[in-house]
């Protein structure tokens, strides 16, 4: 079978993903920033249960086209998981990288002859407009122009909408389908705490006394690692987005200490108890079913999934 290639691969989502088409027997061609990551790479897919002889590691960074076409050269499967990785304030510092990095992949996915690419989006693209009833589902999309929209959801929206523009208009026969993710927590395959494990850790640790009052949703990396491959192995799901949801309803923060709370006992008699002065959050309902009908996708329990995550970070040693 032909080579596929995993974007972002040394992160929390890639290298589940690439564990995870390693344990099918396929190979895998990882895209990291630096070649200095492979080892870590190649260590985070045993510890996922993969053996990494079919596993051929490449550094290409999102801001320059150098290493692209070698990246994608014989994959007619690209998993985009990849996103830049820039703390600014200045707009264009953000929303620049954040485009022009995914449109250059698909233009090489698309140059190379690629059957489809799955992109890893964000609910940042979907559900950050406030929307009467507060319902979302893939038929909805951020305002990038709303006032006061943070930098991170504009990205997401900016980015996935030229990704869906340059396949309209030149994209040739390479296909897309997108998959967003909600706030993505489950147990980490790296040696070190990465991006929104940071939540857990901070609350275990007790370094979040207080929590700010909002309502999100959660899905499990594992889960969005699946998600993924159904994205790419189902010929009907080209040109649509999933949303990816953990089975059960949204939460605040303050549910999510009390779900810790309750399971771990002891171990967690650091998290927070007390939510921030201000207004209950808006109600926030976001629908799966497009992921479940369609491709038969199963997530977790939302439950599950934190608790996961938390026994994850305390088996590493990752916790204080």
């Amino acid at each position: 079978m032909n080579r596929v290639l995993v974007t972002g691969a040394s992160g929390l989502l890639g290298t589940h993903l690439t564990a995870a088409l390693l344990r099918e027997g396929r190979r895998v061609r990882a895209q990291v920033r630096s070649p200095q990551r492979e080892a870590d790479v190649r260590a985070a897919v045993r510890r996922g249960g993969a053996d990494d002889a079919a596993l051929e590691v490449v550094a290409a960074e999102l801001t320059t086209d150098a290493g692209w076409a070698a990246a994608v050269a014989g994959c007619e499967e690209i998993h985009h998981t990849a996103s830049p990785m820039i703390e600014s304030d200045d707009p264009e510092q953000v929303l620049v990288p954040a485009r022009d990095g995914t449109v250059r992949v698909l233009r090489a996915a698309r140059d190379a002859g690629a059957r489809r690419v799955v992109l890893t989006s964000s609910f940042a693209a979907i559900g950050y407009t406030p929307k009467p009833g507060g319902e979302y589902d893939e038929s909805d999309w951020t305002d990038p122009d709303m006032p006061g929209l943070p930098l991170y959801p504009r990205s997401k929206v900016v980015a996935e909408r030229a990704a869906w523009d340059f396949i309209e208009s030149e994209g040739g026969t390479t296909e897309l389908v997108v998959v967003n993710p909600t706030f993505i927590l489950g147990p980490t395959l790296t040696a070190s705490v990465r991006s929104s494990l940071a939540l857990i850790k901070a609350m275990l640790d007790g370094d979040m006394p207080v929590v700010r009052r909002q309502r999100f949703g959660i899905a499990d990396v594992r889960d969005v690692a699946d998600l993924h491959l159904r994205a790419m192995a189902t010929p009907e799901a080209a040109g649509n987005r999933y949303l990816a949801l953990a089975d059960g309803p949204t939460l605040t923060f303050l549910e999510l200490a009390g779900i810790l709370r309750d399971r771990l006992g002891p171990a967690a008699e650091r998290v927070p108890t007390e939510e921030a002065p201000g207004p209950e959050p808006a109600r926030l309902v976001i629908h799966n079913d497009r992921a479940r009908e369609e491709l038969a996708w199963k997530p977790r329990a939302a439950e599950t999934t934190i608790i996961d995550t938390a026994e994850n970070l305390r088996d590493l040693g990752l916790l204080r």
